[in-house]
Parts: C-alpha cells; sequence; structure tokens
C-alpha cells in the first residue's frame, strides 16, 4: 500500500499520520505542489496537507489542484483534506471558502455534532475536546456531506464526504516540530492573534498525544476501508 501526501510548503507536513502510516507498513510519495506539480494518481490513500495560501488565490496551481481534488472525491477515493486541504476539498465540492470571524491559532474547542457522534472515526472520543489550529479562513457545509464538528469561529470544523473522505479544519497530525515552524514561519499571525509562540507551544504540548491517537484511528479506518 502506498499513500501520497500534497503538500504547499515544506514546512506544513503528514507529522502524526506520517507515523500512523509508517507502523503499517505504508510509504508515503511527497508532491510539493506548486513546485512539482501534481502526481498521476493518488495511491490507496490522499493527504492533503496545509499552507499560508487561500483556495481563492488566482495561482494556476490552486484551480489545478481543486480539479484533481475533486475527480479523486467523486471517485470516491479515501482523502484528508487538513486545514487548506480541508478548504481545497470544500471548494472542490462547490462550498464557499471565506474569512473567518478571527484567526483561530493554537489549541480550541470543538464539539461534535450529531453526526460527529455516529461517526466511525470521532464517534469513538468525548463528544467535546481540543484540537490544535492555525486559520483564518472557513468554509460551508459542502452538498453531499455529514458535519461532523464545529467551534464558535468556525461552525463547522470538519465534514465527511461519503465514508471515505474527511476535511479536518483543524490539525490532528501536529507535532512539536511543526508547532515550532508555524510559530517561526508565520510569525505575522501570532502578532495578529496577540498571541506568544510560547503560549501556543505550552498550552498544545501535553494535549498533542491525545491528537495523535485520533489520527492514528483515523489513518487505520481509512486503510482497513481499502482492503
Amino acid at each position: 500500500m502506498r499513500a501520497v501526501c500534497l503538500q504547499h510548503v515544506p514546512f506544513e507536513g503528514p507529522g502524526a499520520f506520517a507515523k500512523a502510516l509508517a507502523k503499517r507498513g505504508v510509504g508515503i510519495d511527497y508532491w510539493l505542489v506548486p513546485k512539482d506539480g501534481l502526481p498521476k494518481d493518488t495511491g490507496d490513500l490522499l493527504i492533503v496537507m496545509g499552507g499560508p495560501m487561500s483556495v481563492n488565490d488566482p495561482d494556476k496551481w490552486i484551480a489545478e489542484e481543486t480539479a484533481f481534488i475533486k475527480s479523486v472525491l467523486q471517485a470516491g477515493k479515501p482523502v484528508i483534506g487538513v486545514c487548506l486541504g480541508s478548504q481545497f476539498m470544500a471548494k472542490a465540492l462547490g462550498a464557499t471558502v471565506r474569512s473567518g470571524q478571527a484567526l483561530e491559532i493554537g489549541m480550541t474547542p470543538v464539539r461534535l455534532t450529531e453526526a460527529g457522534k455516529q461517526d466511525s472515526v470521532f464517534g469513538a472520543g468525548p463528544d467535546m475536546f481540543n484540537v490544535f489550529e492555525w486559520h483564518g479562513e472557513i468554509f460551508d457545509l459542502p452538498n453531499d456531506c455529514a458535519p461532523l464538528a464545529g467551534s464558535d469561529i468556525a461552525p463547522l470544523q470538519a465534514f465527511r464526504y461519503g465514508d471515505r473522505a474527511y476535511g479536518l479544519l483543524f490539525h490532528l497530525e501536529m507535532e512539536e516540530s511543526g508547532i515550532d515552524s508555524l510559530c517561526r514561519e508565520c510569525a505575522p499571525d501570532l502578532m495578529k492573534a496577540c498571541l506568544t509562540a510560547q503560549q501556543v507551544k505550552s498550552t498544545a504540548l501535553p494535549q498533542l498525544p491525545q491528537l495523535h491517537h485520533t489520527a492514528d484511528r483515523l489513518i487505520g479506518s481509512l486503510l482497513a476501508s481499502t482492503r
């Protein structure tokens, strides 16, 4: 088995998802889309990562990636979209992506919807839990999707398309090195949100193991669905 990971900047990689895949003997092919373009196929699982750009930007590669993701979703293949990746999924499925009320950075409480409580991945955990966030844009629920979780600032934090495609505005995969990279590369966001790197990190680090547990459960569920 093989996964394909679409990255948009070098410092936002699959983190704990990569470890969950390696544990199961699954390799990853990496594509830095703005530089490398898109792969010819998606392997057994497509992971679409985050980035500081917007899916509404006019760059040619953004339109191409949106169309690529739409074709993957319509084919019913397993997909995980994280942050910008979830916004790509929402746009590919016809939903509006727009600015939120405020930046959501660091640990944020989200609450499962009724559909989320029934979901095979998220329903196994608590109804309310904290997730790691770093985004300013949000999306509406695309047609034919189940809303899984929401927060005060982003009423829709996660959705599922079919049984095997998950759009997550938050980061289950985030590791300490990833937080360091975001704080360094996206420092203006911290200033705008009136936060320091130390505040973000000290709050997040104790809670990452629980997020990684859910990330592992999501990978296990999607890989099982391909067999």
